[in-house]
């Protein structure tokens, strides 16, 4: 084998090894492209679950909010609601209250001693005491002792007893209400008995038994203004 032979056996071995790199060094590209690719499409869904998630915090936090200025706004609407209903409630009491003036009145005072009568049976049944202590208003005091005999004797019938030893306390309840008086303590009429020790009373003045009324029918009242939905 001459010099050109070796030559140009050696120049095709060159050839093969340089083909061979080469397609091996495009095998190469090629995998690293895919790779690549593959690696950008796993970072490109990564950022994008990221950014999902991060929206779907965010959405629920704004639905928290959401929720949470409604059920303010709600329990808002809901208080001024009770309110109202509560000051019409409180302005029929005092209306109320107004009114028991009327069955004092020096016009109705035959009214009103059959109905101190009644209060005084009434409070001596309760206490069921023999001697017992009665506090009126200074106003009341003649009308009182008008109907006191009366009341013992009807007390006496109806318990079965002998008639009470009945004291009119010196101690004289408030006077009506007044101008003069507005926020000073008042009642409206009616007496208060108690056992002589001071251990049983019983408070039968007008204004106790308008609040026992008001407190008992309130849940009527309320029906009746506002019907059947309470808020």
């Amino acid at each position: 084998m001459n010099d050109a032979d070796v030559s140009k056996q050696i120049q095709q071995m060159v050839r093969f090894i340089r083909q061979e790199a080469e397609e091996k060094a495009n095998e190469i590209s090629v995998s690293a492209e895919e790779e690549f690719n593959i690696e950008k499409l796993q970072l490109v869904e990564a950022e994008k679950k990221k950014i999902r998630q991060e929206y779907e915090r965010k959405e629920k936090q704004v639905d928290v909010r959401k929720k949470i200025e409604y059920s303010m706004q709600l329990n808002a609407s809901r208080i001024k609601v009770l309110q109202a209903q509560d000051d019409l409630v409180c302005s029929m009491k005092e209306a109320a209250s107004k009114d028991l003036l009327n069955v004092s009145h020096h016009h109705n005072h035959h009214i009103y001693k059959k109905l101190l009568q009644a209060l005084i049976v009434q409070s001596l049944l309760r206490l069921k005491e023999p001697s017992v202590l009665l506090r009126c208003r200074e106003d009341d005091v003649s009308l009182v002792e008008d109907v006191l005999d009366a009341a013992k004797e009807e007390y006496a019938e109806k318990a079965q007893v002998h008639a009470p030893e009945v004291i009119v306390d010196q101690i004289y309840l408030p006077p009506a209400p007044s101008h003069h008086n507005a926020h000073g303590p008042s009642c409206s009429g009616g007496v208060v008995l108690a056992s002589r020790d001071g251990k049983i009373v019983c408070e039968n003045t007008l204004d106790a038994r308008l609040e026992v009324v008001f407190r008992k029918k309130l849940p009527e009242i309320r029906k009746c203004l506002f019907g059947q939905v309470a808020v």
